[in-house]
């Protein structure tokens, strides 16, 4: 059974320090280095770590042997004799080689966010497909860095980085690892063919499908509760709900559609982590409609919102019809309220208050259903009110001397590839 305690084995948090190395790219790039450095800590907490100090370096490029340099990394060991970690955790992605000299000159356990994020998977998946998509992404992870995680790997003992795919066959068992990668994969491609025959089952009897994505802990879980009173965990950690979850959402006219919550997502998320989890992160390309959930209270909410957009890139859903959620504007600030961006794509609200969800219910009918609006049609005119039945469902019909009232209900894609000759004709409110 998978190790599922995030504590050392002796009853105590395993103690560490934060290394993050700041490159003139990373520079350029307008990144916020403290802020990932802060996002690590919220990783290691999670992780159930404890934090204790954090260091950042400065240089052009990462040292190839050191990564931060030796003299820095010899400043850490000190640090670390000083007080008491046993773990370096840095907050980027590290070589096999680099591993290997860094234990070497700091003799501590050496974790790059990458390991640390996998870990905290590991912990977090509960279903079959979610334990066998993280132990794919770990063994792919793993696998061209095994002469650089010696040390890592025969530590006894438990705590991040150990969790998971057989320790002790890693460091000398390249063949056994590549057999396993090429048995999960094959065992996910069954799921996924399972999966996508509901997709099929769901297209044939016209069930409409939205998914919830979104920064991690920016609020998804909570909102799927919050509207379809769905037994799902929700708490103020990052990844807190790891596998998706579907229940029936009714809209305010009495239709059903289904509402998944998809894995946060993060900046640097593993690359192995996505390829692992396509499947998965698919219910997101598959959707009618997404909601992107917005942390409104966070001071890097533009930057998270890029990063989600990227990743929906990579899955080939950036093109979907898309309704931005700001979620916890109860938590921020007058100053943070007024930066948001508005117009008829967006929402904000407040998980907790009814009358929030009910407007946000309101929102979801009207892009998956279209809005209803009224269209005053001369009567000699049977081509647009022939457009009109085939732009959406025409809820009401009445005569007027030499006009034709229809109150239709529009379908957003069809209307707006077919149906501009219409609007003319809209009846004033």
């Amino acid at each position: 059974m998978r190790q599922s305690s995030y504590d050392t084995g002796a009853g105590e948090q395993e103690k560490a320090l934060l290394v993050s190395l700041v490159t003139d790219h990373v520079r350029r790039s307008g990144a916020d280095p403290q802020h990932s450095l802060e996002e690590l800590a919220s990783l290691a907490e999670t992780a159930g770590v404890e934090v204790i100090d954090s260091i950042m370096q400065n240089l052009d490029v990462p040292d190839k042997r050191y990564f931060v340099g030796k003299g820095k990394a010899q400043e850490i060991r000190e640090m670390a004799e000083e007080t008491g970690a046993m773990t370096a955790i840095f907050d980027q992605e590290l070589s096999g080689a680099q591993v290997r000299n860094l234990e070497e000159v700091l003799d501590m356990k050496i974790i790059d966010r990458t390991q640390l994020i996998l870990d905290i998977f590991a912990g977090r998946a509960k279903t079959r497909e979610g334990i066998l998509q993280v132990e794919l992404a770990q063994l792919s992870y793993l696998l061209p860095r095994l002469s650089g995680h010696g040390k890592n790997l025969s530590r006894l003992g438990g705590g991040i980085g150990t969790r998971g795919p057989g320790e002790t066959k890693l460091e000398t068992d390249r063949r056994h690892i590549r057999d396993r990668i090429t048995e999960l994969k094959r065992q996910l491609e069954t799921v996924t063919a399972h999966r996508n025959l509901h997709r099929e089952r769901r297209r044939k009897v016209g069930a409409v499908q939205v998914a919830l994505v979104g920064y991690t802990n920016a609020g998804k879980s909570t909102l799927l509760r919050q509207l379809t009173d769905a037994d799902v965990l929700a708490e103020d950690k990052l990844f807190a709900t790891l596998d998706p979850t579907s229940r029936n959402l009714t809209l305010p006219s009495g239709k059903e559609i289904i509402l998944t919550d998809t894995v946060g997502f993060i900046q640097n998320l593993p690359h192995d982590l996505v390829a692992a989890f396509r499947a998965t992160l698919e219910e997101a390309a598959e959707a009618d409609l997404l909601l992107h959930v917005v942390d409104a209270s966070s001071p890097m909410r533009v930057r998270q919102q890029k990063v989600v957009d990227e990743v929906l890139q990579e899955l080939g859903a950036g093109g979907k019809p898309m309704l931005i959620v700001y979620n916890k504007i109860d938590l921020s600030s007058e100053t943070a309220l007024s930066m948001l961006t508005g117009g008829q794509d967006t929402i904000r609200v407040n998980a907790f208050v009814e009358q929030d969800m009910s407007r946000l219910r309101e929102a979801i009918e009207d892009r998956i259903l279209g809005e209803v609006a009224e269209f005053r049609i001369p009567a000699s005119r049977g081509d647009l009110a022939a457009l009109a039945y085939r732009v959406g469902e025409v809820l009401g019909q009445e005569t007027d001397e030499d006009w034709l009232l229809l109150t239709v209900r529009l379908n957003p894609a069809d209307m707006e590839k077919s149906g501009r000759a219409l609007e003319a004709f809209r009846a004033s409110e």
